[in-house]
């Protein structure tokens, strides 16, 4: 099984993360923020993936370092269950429509980070959730995760519809990515020999 438990303390958040990326059950996340919540459940069920979030941030100020530090976490436990990527397919990518949104997701589990982000969410907020930080999210993951990830919005007009088609597109992108190929399941899928 390939897993990882991340735990990570600042003076602005403590945060405890789990990930498996070889099967799904529900898990338990609890951010502070009812729609990070929903972003990450979503995710973990597209994804195939079982994943317990719990963190306790300065949401008093807002939801920014919350966000952008479960980013962090989620980014290492990726890199960390992992490994040398021995066996997994490395490429996914995902044209999913929610609704009136459609959005594209393409990534890399390459070992470089970078991020193209193409989203234009069109409210400030979704709910209390400022949609900026969506893309600070999907920053600080690429970051430490090490992948490359192209995010384009193709349509949409509803800001919770636009966001959600991408968590969903990501989830099942990465699926795609980070799935065993039986017939390399001993190669790491570079001509370099390493990721």
């Amino acid at each position: 099984m390939r897993t990882a438990n991340i735990n990570r303390k600042t003076a602005e958040t403590d945060i405890k993360l789990s990930i498996c990326l070889d099967e799904y059950k529900a898990g338990t996340i609890d951010t502070g923020c009812g729609f990070f919540d929903h972003m990450l459940t979503l995710f973990a069920k597209h994804a195939g993936v079982t994943l317990d979030v719990e963190c306790k941030g300065d949401v008093n100020v807002d939801y920014h370092h919350s966000v952008e530090d479960i980013g962090i976490c989620l980014g290492s436990a990726l890199k960390e269950a992992l490994g040398d990527c021995r066996g997994i397919r490395r490429y996914g990518n995902m044209l999913l429509p929610m609704d009136e949104a459609l959005v594209l997701c393409a990534l890399d589990v390459s070992g470089r980070s970078c991020l193209v982000y193409g989203l234009d969410i069109p409210s400030e907020k979704i709910g209390d959730f400022d949609s900026e930080l969506v893309e600070e999210f999907f920053i600080a993951l690429t970051r430490t995760a090490g992948i490359t990830l192209h995010l384009k919005q193709i349509d949409g007009r509803n800001s919770h519809h636009i966001a959600e088609a991408a968590f969903k597109a990501f989830a099942r992108a990465l699926k795609e990515a980070v799935s065993v190929d039986d017939k390399a399941k001993d190669e790491i899928p570079s001509t370099k020999g390493v990721l």
